[in-house]
């Protein structure tokens, strides 16, 4: 090798080493940081949500403070269908039966109820999406390990990034709906593969006031937890939400929120059904199992 080729290889390899310290000292490298990794998640959560995605039969196994009940629901092209089949662990009785399928039936029978519903269902769709937009931007990350997925937490087999928080100082809520960032804590757990959230985990440290106080309040020590996982094809799904919620509406008026529901049994079913076929489907094809379903996808606080 002559000397100019040796002279080559070397300014090369000086170049190489530079720009990588160059890379290295602006904090630039092919693994994003939190706030980075946070940031491609949600935006491809928000870009998964407006898309077309798969419609799915599914169960929901619900528990309260006072109850059991386990309901079998169906996504169609305008809302969800749900039909009660168990109480408690006991299957509903004859009369119980036909009063579900009374209540559900008026949405059919009726225009105004079912599009009471739709807008209902619209308008909690509106609020969800506006505090995933705001999680970039409301919270402080840091990492803190990771873990597996499974199959009802993530993606089986795929590498899960545990995400501490804590609110942004410099957050300015745009509204009420984003009000309630400013008093959580907790930790997110971000496939860092699919780029979809596995699980939100989230503590209210203090008390959180709505409209000065005069319209509602959320007390200190509330807690929530909402788990995803891919239930086939690279269809993600809600496997898991717990909520425990208490305060005052309008000053006056207690609030108190306590359930913990499990969804299982996912489906797949047309997306272009009606409300009326989906309800009939329910009828006659129940997903739903009265056992408990295993709740191994859990975690701590």
């Amino acid at each position: 090798m002559n000397c100019k080729t040796m002279n080559a290889k070397r300014i090369w390899i000086l170049a190489l080493l530079i720009t990588g310290a160059h890379r290295f000292a602006c904090g630039q490298s092919d693994v994003p940081t939190p706030a980075e990794l946070i940031r491609l998640t949600v935006r491809n959560e928000l870009a998964s949500d407006g898309g077309m995605g798969q419609n799915f039969m599914f169960c929901d196994h619900k528990k309260t403070q006072h109850a059991t009940e386990t309901k079998a629901l169906v996504e169609t092209h305008i809302a969800t269908a749900g039909l009660v089949v168990a109480r408690n662990g006991k299957p509903l009785s004859g009369s119980e039966q036909n009063a579900e399928h009374s209540r559900e039936q008026r949405f059919v029978s009726s225009p105004s109820e079912l599009q009471a519903k739709v807008h209902r269902e619209q308008e909690d769709r509106d609020h969800t999406l506006q505090i995933m937009k705001a999680l970039p931007d409301a919270f402080l990350y840091e990492q803190a390990g990771t873990l597996p997925g499974t199959d009802t937490l993530g993606r089986q087999g795929d590498e899960l990034v545990r995400l501490n928080f804590r609110p942004n100082p410099k957050y300015d809520p745009p509204s009420r709906v984003e009000q309630v960032l400013t008093g959580l804590k907790g930790y997110v757990l971000v496939d860092a593969k699919e780029h979809r959230i596995a699980r939100i985990d989230g503590t209210l440290f203090r008390d959180v006031e709505f409209g000065w106080g005069i319209l509602g309040r959320l007390n200190q020590g509330g807690h929530f937890l909402v788990e995803q996982a891919d239930v086939g094809d690279g269809q993600w799904e809600i496997t898991h939400m717990r909520l425990s919620l208490q305060g005052r509406v309008l000053l006056v008026k207690r609030l108190a929120m306590e359930s913990d529901e499990i969804f299982t049994g996912f489906r797949k079913v047309p997306s272009t059904i009606s409300f009326a076929e989906g309800l009939k489907m329910l009828e006659t094809d129940d997903p739903c199992v009265l056992s408990q379903p295993s709740q191994s996808s859990t975690g701590s606080r």
